[in-house]
């Protein structure tokens, strides 16, 4: 009798620790919209060469940051991708459907064209419910510099890291939004 108390036991605590080690992988989603030609004459090319992340968001692990000064990397909740690849192919797209009769790419695209980095400092959610999506851009535009930071914060109107991927792809797509504006007023 002791015996399959113990094989029961056993095998309960197997069942646990397996429920645990559930893994949930996470990618941003892009917002689709018309697809544009890029054919036409007259076309202003821009090139997204890189948006770069700080170490404690280069992991896998999505971002918490529990208090002021202390962030935990999840082990269970992943990104499905590296995450500055994901920023970058969500900001090609979004950029994209946000400046009609401009050819965004992230690889070059000739040698007259324009020229985009981005340095993000903050991609995580906050003990607050509140989503962090910081950092700068540069634009090179025929060689005149264009540099502006930014800081979005977003409440999360749910618990869970769903919403909080959502948030900050929401985050994300707002400042696309931002950056495409500048862009489209330089002459």
């Amino acid at each position: 009798m002791k015996k399959w108390l113990m094989v029961l036991l056993t095998c309960a605590l197997t069942a646990c620790s397996s429920s645990s080690e559930n893994k949930t992988y996470y990618q941003l989603p892009v917002t689709q919209s018309g697809a544009q030609s890029a054919t036409t004459q007259g076309n202003r090319l821009l090139w997204v060469e890189q948006v770069s992340i700080p170490d404690y968001l280069a992991g896998n692990g999505v971002v918490y940051q529990t208090s002021d000064v202390q962030y935990v990397i999840a082990s269970n909740n992943l990104w499905a991708s590296p995450l500055d690849q994901q920023l970058r192919s969500t900001l090609v797209a979004n950029l994209s459907s946000q400046l009609p009769g401009w050819v965004v790419a992230s690889q070059p695209l000739g040698n007259n064209q324009d020229t985009l980095n981005v340095s993000v400092t903050g991609f995580h959610g906050r003990y607050d419910g509140r989503v962090i999506v910081s950092g700068e851009w540069l634009l090179n535009h025929q060689g005149q510099l264009i540099k502006r930071p930014f800081h979005i914060e977003l409440k999360q109107q749910q618990d869970g890291y769903d919403e909080m991927v959502k948030m900050l792809a929401q985050a994300w797509r707002q400042e696309a939004g931002v950056i495409a504006q500048a862009i489209s007023q330089v002459p």
